[in-house]
């Protein structure tokens, strides 16, 4: 932890992730600012894609799409049960503060849908090439990974080559991602910074089954 206090302001958020810091606090807390060593990353070209999974994107019981639904994203994220977990860190605060910052073309989110029902996605926020995640929730079993398959290959497209993970998970080193010395995450953050950032509405381009 570096900070406490300050606001969500959209220019003070921005300027955070931009040297590696993140807000995570709980009701009741003030503003808690994050760097932690070691942090955890996802390369595009490294996540996993497993067999089953491969199956359920094959079998078109799913559609993806981005920047549809990103109030319901965040909403979902946030009174989605966690284990060990009691509460959220996603505050009411917190869930207006990333609204605004999609409405400016910073915050981002992945739909997965079956049929007319949202039954998972994720959320984050990008600058130059990288792409910082926040949180993801399903609904239903692999619905969260599906949006997440989707979103990287768009990524692999758009030369995001760097999706910041934040804290480590099983589920996460599932997916590909690994752990990186703080300082060599500032490195590899200062390098994508000087890429132009993809602002405004997203919309996927890739192929690989049912998408928008």
């Amino acid at each position: 932890m570096l900070a406490v206090g300050g606001d969500l302001h959209p220019k003070r958020l921005l300027l955070a992730y931009g040297h590696g810091i993140f807000p995570w606090y709980s009701e009741g807390e003030p503003i808690m600012w994050w760097s932690p060593d070691p942090r955890t990353i996802l390369i595009p070209e490294e996540f996993h894609v497993s067999r089953s999974l491969k199956r359920v994107i094959k079998g078109g019981e799913f559609r993806v799409t981005l920047d549809t639904a990103f109030a319901a994203v965040i909403s979902g994220c946030a009174t989605a049960p966690r284990k060990r977990e009691k509460g959220t860190w996603i505050v009411p605060e917190m869930e207006q503060a990333y609204i605004r910052l999609h409405a400016l073309g910073f915050a981002h989110s992945a739909e997965c849908w079956r049929g007319e029902e949202l039954a998972g996605g994720l959320y984050g926020v990008s600058l130059g090439a990288c792409f910082f995640g926040e949180s993801m929730f399903s609904r239903c079993a692999n619905a969260s990974k599906v949006a997440l398959a989707f979103l990287v290959e768009q990524f692999k497209r758009w030369d995001i080559s760097l999706i910041d993970c934040q804290l480590t998970t099983p589920h996460l080193i599932g997916l590909g991602a690994r752990e990186v010395s703080r300082d060599e995450y500032l490195n590899m953050l200062r390098q994508r910074l000087h890429a132009p950032t993809r602002q405004g509405a997203w919309r996927l381009e890739c192929d690989g089954g049912n998408s928008e």
